[in-house]
């Protein structure tokens, strides 16, 4: 893509600081068209319009923009998401803030599997439960859910923080390396090398921070914390039966 001139650069500019709010409507519409207007922006903040479900909504948005889609998400909403705040009216699919890097995403009702995988930066917010594996691999990303999570969340997490309002499926932490889970409600089995640890006052105090940002009230002393027993750091014959 050619480099924009001086004046057109200063056009677009001044388009961003004149323009606030751009609608958008999915139901005539299409999800490339407004990802292209997401991708360079010349608004401030965005509203979309029946989603109706539809997949990679917001995907790979790289501006400090606003986006509040009014209704429930596809797969990947918000995936790869640097610096934006999305809020979705809704639940979303698959993947939501897949590979997020920066900015926040909220989602009001429930999200599907693996929220929050990969994701290195910027926090996520689910307002209700999300399904199995929410923070897959999650290398940086900040997670707060309202609700419960389901089986295997934070496998394989690598850094960042999950707080869990709710209840914990089976697997939680599988094979976990240095991120940090808050839990309040119950958890099931314990996934590999993943071991409930001691709650101190810097804890306490980390976790209200998060449950202010995400706008929970609960108190930290409710929670449980969740870590690596860095027993599975490097593999070896001894622990052959553990992998």
């Amino acid at each position: 893509m050619a480099a924009l001139s001086r004046s057109e650069a200063d056009a677009r500019e001044s388009a961003v600081h004149t323009v606030h709010t751009v609608t958008i409507d999915l139901a005539s519409a299409t999800v490339r068209q407004l990802n292209a207007e997401l991708h360079a922006p010349t608004a401030t903040s965005y509203e979309v319009l029946h989603p109706q479900g539809a997949h990679s909504i917001g995907a790979g948005i790289h501006d400090e923009i606003d986006v509040h889609v009014r209704g429930h998400a596809g797969y990947f909403c918000a995936g790869m998401n640097q610096l934006a705040h999305v809020v979705v009216d809704g639940s979303a699919g698959n993947g939501v803030a897949e590979n997020m890097m920066s900015g926040t995403v909220r989602v009001r009702g429930d999200a599907s599997q693996s929220a929050g995988a990969t994701g290195r930066g910027g926090l996520l917010v689910i307002e209700g439960s999300a399904s199995m594996r929410c923070g897959i691999s999650m290398k940086g990303i900040d997670i707060v859910v309202g609700g419960s999570v389901g089986p295997m969340s934070a496998f394989m997490a690598q850094a960042g923080r999950l707080v869990v309002c709710g209840d914990a499926g089976d697997g939680l932490g599988d094979s976990i390396y240095e991120a940090r889970l808050y839990v309040r409600g119950s958890v099931g089995a314990l996934g590999a090398d993943c071991v409930e640890k001691e709650m101190r006052e810097e804890h306490r105090a980390e976790l209200a921070e998060l449950l202010r940002a995400a706008g929970f009230d609960h108190d930290p002393g409710e929670f449980r914390r969740y870590g690596s027993a860095r027993g599975l750091y490097h593999f070896t014959s001894e622990h052959s039966g553990t992998y």
